[in-house]
C-alpha cells in the first residue's frame, strides 16, 4: 500500500486550517470585537507554511519546523482566541446588551438608550459607570456610550465596554 504524498498532506493540512480559521471565527458572538486582523494573520501564516511543506521537501528538519508552524498558526492560535473571547465580564456584557435591546424593542423606541443599559445592568445585579474613587468611594454613572459595565457594583478591573451605533447594533470589547 502506497502512502500518501506530501504534497496532498500540505493541502489537505491548509483545508485544515482554512476551515478552522472559519469555523473558529464564526463561533465567537458577532457582538465582539473578533480580532479579526489577528485572526487573518494567523490564517496567512498558517497558509505560508501549508505552501511550505508542498514547495520544499528537501530538509527533514524545515519540514518539521513548518509543520509545527502550520500546528501553531492553523490549530492553536485559532482555538485559543476563541476559548478566550467571552470571560465571563465580556459574557456579563453580553447579556446586558441582550436585555437593553429587548427592552427598548418593547418600548417601540429605535434606538437603545443609556437608561435602557443601565436598568438592564441593575436588573442583573451589576453597575454602570467608572471605578469608585475618592474618599467616598462612590461608583460615577456613565451618560454617554461606550458604558463601562460591571457584574458586581464594587468590582474593579476587569471592566466590559458595552455600546450601541445605529440604534440596536451592539458593540462588546473589553475597556
Amino acid at each position: 500500500m502506497q502512502s500518501v504524498s506530501p504534497r496532498i498532506r500540505a493541502l489537505a493540512a491548509a483545508v485544515v486550517c482554512i476551515v478552522i480559521a472559519l469555523a473558529a471565527g464564526l463561533a465567537v458572538d458577532s457582538r465582539l470585537d473578533r480580532h479579526w486582523i489577528l485572526r487573518g494573520i494567523t490564517l496567512i501564516l498558517a497558509l505560508c507554511c501549508a505552501a511550505l511543506l508542498v514547495t520544499d521537501q528537501t530538509r527533514r528538519l524545515r519540514q518539521i519546523v513548518t509543520a509545527i508552524g502550520l500546528l501553531m498558526f492553523g490549530f492553536v492560535f485559532p482555538v485559543t482566541q476563541t476559548t478566550w473571547s467571552t470571560p465571563p465580564e465580556i459574557d456579563f456584557a453580553l447579556a446586558v446588551a441582550t436585555d437593553a435591546s429587548n427592552a427598548a424593542t418593547k418600548d417601540v423606541r429605535s434606538a437603545v438608550t443609556v437608561q435602557d443599559v443601565r436598568e438592564a445592568t441593575e436588573a442583573r445585579g451589576g453597575a454602570v459607570g467608572s471605578l469608585p474613587t475618592g474618599p467616598k468611594s462612590e461608583i460615577r454613572g456613565g451618560d454617554d456610550f461606550p458604558l463601562i459595565v460591571r457584574a458586581k457594583p464594587a468590582q474593579g478591573r476587569p471592566w466590559a465596554c458595552v455600546s450601541f451605533t445605529n440604534g440596536f447594533e451592539a458593540k462588546v470589547r473589553a475597556c
